[in-house]
């Protein structure tokens, strides 16, 4: 298995490919691959349907994966705000890769038996594949999408982002061999000797302690512990310092336990989601999410500090695991609101992610959403930075 990943910032589309494939079969000391994934940024709308041609003048590219994208990821570099492409290939011997393409606007009844979503997926359960989506945000049912896939494959390993830098439906690009599509979804199934590790950065702190829901209506918090939200909210404000003082005004977030099985969560077991209003009346809070009497849950805090700290958790927790030395290429789907905007400088995630992990070939992109896992559970997230990172099966688990 080799990765092999380029960026090239040339305003000309021709040049740009040239530029990003010439690096690609340089590194890769071949003109052949058998997965070529490519991220586009809006500067070339006008010549989006040219990329699958372009890009087979200059190698093999085995089947070409991609959609455009706000801000590009390629060679582990962070390009935002300027006309970039980015290619990243990999060579995958005794690995099915099998392309989906799929409407998401009428998907198989959530009531329904694996098998059926197993049928409309026409993936195989036995192959244990593991897959990476692309989608467009205008036209896709992500949660509902999300849910039916994990049912259907709960052991597989889900990630990937919705396509960015269009305003509205039809203005996004998702590329699946030469075929270009507007809206919908596209993906790959991989199976057979690869394995995937994800790794979720939802960029937040937790503060307060971790409390069981007591009183919920679907998504209104109304007690925790036996009190209200805003009471215990305002309890955790004497506690807090000046600065996080300023942060619970403008970034506070609810974090909900993903795994019951777990008593003592950590930071990144929590699935972070926004409090979307307050009732100052009964003190309960509502949440961007349906909630459960008996949830474990904990508020939490997001600036780029903590957006930092966090992904250092989470890269580091993955390092002591040992399987960062097998790895041979990962992708990137980072959330628009990070990057320099967050952190006012470019490559932040990805220098961090080599500083950890080493010299891994990382793509990306600058997503509208981005998929990933918290617990055994895919979601759709917003301010997140997710990964997939790539070995052969047969390396050490």
């Amino acid at each position: 298995m080799k990765w092999v990943s380029a960026l090239s910032r040339q305003t000309d589309i021709d040049g740009a490919i040239q530029e990003a494939a010439e690096s690609i079969t340089q590194q890769l000391g071949s003109d052949q691959a058998d997965l070529t994934i490519v991220f586009v940024s809006p500067q070339f709308k006008e010549f989006y349907d040219k990329v699958p041609d372009l890009i087979s003048r200059y190698f093999k590219p085995g089947l070409v994966f991609g959609c455009s994208g706000g801000g590009i990821i390629g060679n582990g570099e962070e390009a935002e705000q300027q006309a970039a492409i980015s290619i990243t290939s990999a060579q995958l011997p005794g690995v099915k890769i099998q392309p989906l393409q799929f409407e998401t606007t009428e998907l198989p009844d959530q009531d329904t038996s694996p098998s059926v979503w197993r049928e409309w997926l026409q993936v195989q359960v036995e192959d244990n594949p593991h897959f990476v989506f692309l989608a467009d945000p205008f036209s896709f049912q992500g949660e509902e999408f999300l849910a039916g896939v994990d049912f259907a494959y709960p052991n597989s390993k889900k990630v990937g982002g919705l396509a960015s830098g269009a305003q509205a439906l039809g203005g996004n690009a998702l590329y699946l061999g030469n075929k270009i599509y507007n809206s919908g979804l596209v993906g790959i199934a991989l199976s057979g000797d690869i394995e995937v590790d994800t790794i979720v950065a939802q960029g937040c702190r937790p503060i307060g302690e971790p409390m069981p829901i007591t009183k919920c209506k679907e998504n209104l918090l109304q007690e925790l512990d036996g009190k209200p939200p805003l009471e215990i909210l305002k309890e955790i404000h004497e506690t807090l310092s000046d600065s996080d003082k300023k942060l619970i005004q403008s970034s506070l977030f609810l974090g909900i336990e993903m795994d019951p099985m777990k008593d003592n969560p950590k930071q990144g077991d929590f699935l972070i989601r926004n409090l979307m209003g307050v009732d100052r009346e009964s003190g309960a809070v509502a949440i961007g999410a349906l909630l459960r009497n008996g949830q474990l849950v904990q508020f939490h805090l997001r600036d780029k500090k903590m957006s930092a700290e966090d992904l250092d958790v989470m890269l580091t927790r993955y390092l002591n695991k040992g399987n960062a030395e097998n790895a041979k290429g990962a992708l990137l789907f980072s959330c628009l609101g990070r990057g320099q905007y967050l952190y006012g400088k470019a490559n932040h995630d990805t220098d961090m992610f080599h500083g950890k992990l080493g010299k891994i070939p990382l793509g990306g992109f600058f997503c509208n959403g981005e998929i990933g896992p918290v617990g055994n559970t895919t979601f759709l997230h917003g301010y997140t930075s997710s990964f997939g990172i790539f070995r052969k099966a047969s390396s050490h688990q």
